[in-house]
């Protein structure tokens, strides 16, 4: 297999509290039993999602994405339970350039202030460095979100600036997006950070 379709490839990234499965409508059903609250999706772009058929039509166009080669999306099962948690995903896959974006993530409200989220972008940032030869891996949120941008800043990912007037989202409101990245130079430190993390 040539490294291209590695990029292409649906995976499976497990690690000791989570494992990320290839996003499929089979999880619909679990991922709307955890995901129809208002305070998950207030600051994201995809507007409310308020029940299965939402969630259905979310999970579609990611997996659209997929088709297209600039997505592949995750559900997140916690291991200890066994229940979906979540769904997280490659975005802005360009290949060619050795780049992509960690993003679309979210979690049921139990899951957040976890272990989860800090073994997913672990697994998901060793795949793209050590796997898929990523010289860039890039993250952004919505600037009013600074849950979100402090989580990414924990991780180690360094900002890089501010894109105003970015999105308008669907209630209208004109988003602002914060940027960040980490580059194959900054992981080896980064990955002991996580691992350092994950062991405490």
């Amino acid at each position: 297999m040539i490294v291209n379709d590695l990029w292409k490839t649906p995976v499976t990234l497990e690690g000791h509290s989570v494992r990320l499965e290839p996003l499929t409508e089979a999880h619909v059903p679990a991922l709307a039993g955890i995901g129809c609250d208002e305070r998950i999706w207030k600051l994201m772009v995809y507007g409310q999602i308020r029940n299965e058929s939402d969630m259905l039509k979310w999970v579609r166009s990611l997996l659209d994405g997929q088709a297209a080669g600039t997505d592949m999306p995750f559900a997140v099962v916690h291991l200890a339970s066994g229940r979906v948690a979540g769904a997280t995903r490659f975005m802005e896959i360009r290949p060619a350039h050795k780049c992509l974006e960690i993003g679309g993530t979210w979690y049921g409200l139990e899951f957040q202030h976890t272990v989860v989220n800090t073994e997913c972008k672990y697994l998901l940032l060793r795949y793209a460095f050590e796997t898929l030869g990523t010289i860039r891996v890039q993250f952004k949120a919505d600037l009013r979100n600074e849950r979100s941008w402090r989580a990414i800043e924990r991780i180690g990912a360094k900002r890089e600036g501010i894109l105003r007037n970015h999105y308008i989202l669907p209630d209208g409101v004109i988003r602002a997006s914060v940027f960040y990245s980490i580059i194959e130079s900054e992981w080896p430190g980064i990955k002991e950070r996580l691992e350092e993390m994950l062991q405490r």
